[in-house]
């Protein structure tokens, strides 16, 4: 069995948890909008066409904004061919995903449905192909209440009040070559700088995310971010992180430490920052959105889903349809275990992404909408992590991996709302074949809290690890009681399953 101790210090606070860390992504992409949050048929369905049962999910899931059109669509999208009557609304190629976009769902609907949902709206603007007044218009668009030619458009289609939009992305993956409008870190740099100067000059109060890297193995990683924000330092808040992790060759040993790439790439991308800003002798701190992140088996829609023949772009295809499992989840969990470790720098992320195209929700057409297993450890983590998360000192044994060297075998993170007390302890086995005892030492908290007890443990674990939820078997995987958990004289223990992913509630 493998042993690791844990010690908490809820004097050394890591950071406030931001609640839009709980975000999530919303893409014309496949069936997240069409048959996933919108079917108008659907049994559950309501005037606007948007699927209760969806938005029932939705709430559970406690996501707290959506990022949205994309994404990859963003670079190629007419916001304006979204909003009006349907009837001449224009139906377009998408070239991102080869499928047919007809446009029933626009920004003014997608803000209905954020409302129905209780979410936040993180919208992207089109710097692929479009540029500042592009950009300019759909802010107006948005958010000006009145008096002029695009406001009062907006009050015409049924909006009398503005959108009141405040996390804008300034592009999506510029840094790719699979990009609409591509373009160097030199170039992408000036054109952010330009647009987020007239987006204040419009509306002071926005919020704006400047594109970095689409992940940490991409060539220009590092560099894209140092020069892009050499141009665009002063004027936005955030810089985007993508990271999107599945097992290379089988190595699900290495597939089960993924958070050990994010924690570096995190790191890599705040010393960026920070550099440039200490160039600068600003005080400024750059924070890090993580507007895109998940278990992706992106090798499978290479090889097999990509849609060639121009005459056949479908409307809706089923693409990016992953089931997840066990180990999945578990991967689910370490990163978000790791991003409460940097609370100090990520406030924001997106879970990319949120319906039927790599998403926690899955829906049938016409039929049910059921959780997958990567949906629990999201779902209890925005439930029961407030607060700030706290400094959690670990001694763990080790596993090899192939690709990280040797790492802990259980990573942590904890979070304690000081208004209440409530603690959450977040564990993660990554041991493909050990159970682990691991031990956490609470006296600092009960110094602090007297009369500590055990209120909940909950495991995500299962014999088979690549046991998955379907639409025939809904409920095969879901977190179960954790009856070895004991808590006595400020220790609590607890034994965690090989490939688990545990949540302790004190």
């Amino acid at each position: 069995m493998i042993h690791a101790r844990i010690r908490l210090d809820p004097d050394h606070l890591i950071g406030g948890i931001d609640r839009r860390l709980f975000g999530s992504f919303i893409e014309h992409l496949g069936r997240a909008v069409y048959t996933g949050i919108y079917e108008p048929g659907h049994p559950t369905a309501g005037k606007q066409g948007f699927r209760q049962d969806v938005l029932d999910l939705v709430r559970e899931l406690g996501v707290t904004h959506v990022r949205y059109p994309g994404g990859n669509f963003v670079s190629g999208y007419r916001w304006e061919d979204g909003i009006g009557p349907r009837v001449a609304r224009p139906q377009r190629l998408d070239l991102a995903w080869h499928g047919t976009e007809t446009n029933e769902v626009g920004l003014d609907e997608f803000v209905d449905w954020s409302a129905r949902a209780g979410t936040d709206v993180m919208y992207a603007v089109n710097l692929g192909t479009r540029g500042v007044l592009d950009a300019l218009d759909v802010l107006e668009y948005a958010n000006v209440p009145t008096g002029t030619a695009l406001s009062d458009a907006r009050r015409e289609n049924g909006h009398a009040e503005p959108h009141d939009i405040r996390m804008w992305c300034l592009g999506n993956e510029m840094d790719g070559p699979w990009q609409l409008g591509y373009r160097s870190a030199d170039d992408y740099g000036k054109i952010a700088a330009q647009t987020a100067k007239a987006m204040r000059q419009l509306d002071p109060r926005v919020q704006l995310v400047v594109c970095g890297s689409s992940g940490s193995a991409m060539p220009t990683f590092g560099e894209w971010e140092r020069v892009v924000l050499e141009h665009t330092f002063d004027d936005v808040d955030f810089i985007s992180c993508h990271a999107y992790y599945e097992p290379m060759g089988g190595d699900v040993a290495s597939f089960l430490a993924s958070a050990v790439d994010l924690d570096a790439f995190i790191d890599a991308v705040v010393a960026t920052a920070d550099s440039v800003a200490a160039r600068r002798h600003s005080d400024k701190r750059i924070q890090i959105s993580l507007d895109e992140w998940n278990v992706w088996y992106m090798t499978h829609y290479n090889e097999t889903e990509k849609i060639s023949d121009i005459a056949t772009w479908p409307v809706a295809p089923r693409l990016l349809e992953n089931s997840y499992s066990v180990t999945d989840a578990v991967v689910v969990g370490s990163m978000l275990i790791t991003m409460l470790n940097h609370a100090d720098r990520v406030k924001s992320a997106s879970l990319a992404q949120l319906v039927n195209v790599i998403a926690p929700i899955m829906t049938e057409p016409g039929g049910p909408a059921w959780r997958q297993t990567t949906f629990f450890p999201f779902a209890l983590t925005a439930a029961n992590a407030q607060g700030d998360a706290i400094s959690a000192t670990i001694s763990s044994d080790r596993v090899t991996t192939d690709r990280y060297g040797e790492v802990d075998a259980i990573t942590t993170a904890a979070t304690l709302d000081p208004s209440t007390g409530a603690l959450s302890i977040f564990l993660v086995n990554r041991s493909l074949g050990e159970d682990a005892e691991v031990t956490v030492d609470l006296s600092a908290i009960a110094l602090k809290f007297p009369g500590l007890s055990l209120r909940s443990a909950l495991t995500l674990s299962a014999e088979n690890i690549d046991a998955r939820n379907t639409l025939e078997d809904p409920d095969r995987v879901r977190p179960r009681v954790n009856d070895s958990a004991t808590l006595e004289s400020g220790i609590l223990t607890v034994v965690l399953p090989a490939v688990s992913w545990t949540i302790l509630t004190v």
